[in-house]
């Protein structure tokens, strides 16, 4: 009885103390703060690049602001707020508001620094003068000077709006780019764009008019249409180099999912009424994930679709299938030139490769085996085949070495939580490029995994507006300068090297 009594007067004492707090800094949905001009701190997370969600205060650590568990500090109107669920209330505070609002923070301050500085250095001591003089010292070979070279450009690209031409403009201000895919010559890109009726049309731009100073380029569009969405999609090369695209859509009521390959020609405005130059196949398929065409001379003129559990190798001449089994989703595949290997990444985070040489019904036809702690979105294999780069929904970015089979490089900065989000790499530049589901587009050192650039996207952070980019050191063919290529909404930008 004494305890209890005991514990009831210490609560009550405790209470008044924070009844007497309460009084003296204003109601209870929302305080006022005095403190000094100099004290005042910015939201936690607004300098932090991954984009976590905030903790119930932004003052953490701050003697004259209390952390209140369940209330917010607002610092720009020095006043607490409550969280509130969000729904039902007609003042909604929640975690993912105020996250979304120090994200759009960070990105217009970084818009606001590009502008104003115009030259991002990665590295400290990192410009042309010095690099000049290293290599004249014989400090660095030409290997190297030229991969560092790349780099500085790259710190250096300033982003320039594209006027892209049509024969229908309207189409143009209304339908939004969903993804792009540039070809082996980087002289066009492939695109698919969301309509507003619903669904999505494709088409090719030509870059050949990409250079500076006007940055033109011109879109040829094709009736062809489809209000089945695009899961995977790739160059093929069948009459020639990049002649048609190969299309996994998915399958909607009882419609069924088919691989299609689309003719470039159909996008070429000058051929005669009804004259169909190119072949446009359709391969009935289960909704694939991911596909892949083989450069390979042991599986020529075949493509691969990654489905539940199982992975398809198609001939396109014969029709002729191989199927092989996996313990998982294949979400990305690519074959290999020179090995008669298919790389494959699955949602269970498991890398391996098919021997193309072995039957569907034999043994023996995984190559190889890598592990990964979540889902695997991209693989890249380099060209000596020697290495692979890989990608998954943790945001980690390994590089794998396949004679050892472990990984001798990882790159930090990616995010990524559930998205299917790709790589690009690009040897030739020593760069590796991805674009994170925070909108943001990163360019790391290849060699070394420095992280060279950030890139901001020109509109605000969505789900539905994760630009979709293009990297080449040719951009427009064999004359054009290296640079990137986003495309957001209804705009393309062009990164170029100064």
């Amino acid at each position: 009885m004494h305890q209890s009594s005991w514990k009831s007067r210490r609560h009550r004492r405790r209470g008044h103390r924070h009844s007497a707090w309460f009084r003296q800094h204003g109601s209870n949905e929302s305080y006022s703060c005095r403190k000094d001009a100099g004290a005042q701190q910015s939201p936690q997370g607004s300098s932090d690049g991954h984009g976590e969600a905030p903790s119930t205060s932004s003052t953490a650590g701050s003697s004259s602001v209390p952390d209140l568990p369940g209330y917010y500090f607002d610092p720009e109107k020095k006043r607490y707020f409550r969280l509130l669920p969000g729904h039902n209330n007609c003042n909604p505070l929640t975690k993912e508001s105020i996250r979304q609002k120090e994200m759009e923070r960070k990105r217009l301050r970084l818009l606001e620094e590009e502008e104003q500085q115009g030259k991002k250095i990665a590295r400290l001591g990192f410009n042309a003068s010095s690099l000049l003089q290293k290599s004249k010292l014989g400090f660095l070979n030409a290997t190297s000077y030229c991969r560092l070279a790349h780099e500085l450009r790259v710190s250096c690209m300033q982003r320039k709006k594209v006027q892209i031409q049509s024969s229908d403009p309207s189409a143009l201000a209304s339908d939004q780019f969903n993804l792009i895919m540039a070809d082996t010559n980087s002289d066009r890109l492939f695109t698919v764009n969301d309509v507003k009726v619903g669904g999505s049309k494709y088409g090719i731009i030509s870059l050949h008019g990409l250079k500076t100073p006007t940055f033109r380029v011109h879109m040829h569009e094709n009736l062809y249409f489809t209000n089945r969405k695009v899961n995977a999609m790739c160059w093929a090369s069948l009459n020639h180099l990049d002649s048609h695209v190969l299309l996994c859509l998915m399958g909607i009521a009882e419609t069924p999912g088919c691989a299609t390959l689309l003719p470039t020609s159909l996008f070429v405005s000058n051929h005669a009424a009804g004259d169909r130059p190119g072949m446009l196949c359709s391969f009935r398929i289960p909704g694939a994930w991911s596909c892949a065409w083989s450069l390979n001379i042991q599986a020529n003129n075949c493509f691969s679709t990654g489905l539940s559990r199982r992975v398809l190798v198609t001939s396109v001449v014969t029709g002729h299938r191989q199927s092989f089994g996996t313990s998982s989703d294949v979400l990305t595949q690519q074959f290999a030139v020179t090995a008669p290997l298919l790389f494959n990444g699955c949602r269970s985070g498991e890398i391996f490769a098919i021997d193309l040489r072995c039957q569907n019904q034999g043994k023996g036809w995984k190559a190889t085996c890598l592990f990964h702690d979540s889902a695997v979105t991209s693989v890249q294999i380099l060209q000596e085949e020697q290495c692979l780069m890989a990608s998954d929904m943790a945001g980690t970015i390994k590089l794998w070495d396949l004679r050892t089979t472990k990984c001798i490089r990882q790159y930090e900065g990616h995010v990524n939580e559930y998205a299917h989000l790709p790589l690009h790499v690009h040897e030739e530049e020593g760069i590796m490029v991805a674009v994170g589901q925070d909108c943001y587009t990163r360019i790391w050192s290849l060699h070394d995994g420095q992280l060279l650039r950030t890139i901001p996207s020109p509109y605000p952070t969505s789900k539905a507006d994760i630009p979709s980019v293009a990297f080449s050191s040719r951009l427009g063919g064999t004359r054009g300068a290296p640079g990137l290529l986003m495309a957001v909404r209804q705009d393309l930008y062009c990164f170029s090297y100064s």
